[in-house]
């Protein structure tokens, strides 16, 4: 029969461990985790500024495409879409200012004639000064 006191000598007890994986693994996912929300940001903000509708830039292409053979209708046309740029200096309200009284004449009317060559030049000119 044998006894179960034998000494081990070489066998050592278990001694702790520094590990840092855990924390390391921890910083690597939250770093990418910030990387992906910030480029999901700044797509995010790309597609709603691509597809945003901008107002000013509507009004100015209806402005460069009016028709200036239907006189009524136009001189509508130009006071409303002509108040969105009347803002933009002191140069672009006082020629709006003029352009709405020029068109005073052409509005409220069962029939009118059509633009005056003053009046089509004033409309061309506003026209030409505005932008985006």
């Amino acid at each position: 029969m044998q006894t179960k006191d034998i000494p081990l000598h070489d066998i050592k007890p278990l001694i702790e461990i520094q590990e840092y994986s855990l924390y390391y693994f921890s910083a690597l996912v939250i770093f990418v985790s910030l990387i992906v929300l910030l480029l999901s940001y700044l797509l995010y903000r790309y597609i709603k500024e691509k597809n945003s509708f901008n107002i000013r830039a509507e009004h100015l292409k209806l402005l460069k495409a009016l028709d200036l053979s239907n006189t009524k209708k136009a001189a509508y046309e130009l006071t409303l879409y002509g108040a969105t740029f009347k803002d933009d200096s002191e140069n672009h309200a006082k020629t709006y200012e003029t352009l709405v009284h020029d068109l005073e004449m052409y509005k409220y009317k069962k029939s009118v004639e059509s633009f005056s060559e003053e009046t089509k030049n004033r409309i061309e000119t506003y026209v030409g000064m505005l932008d985006v």
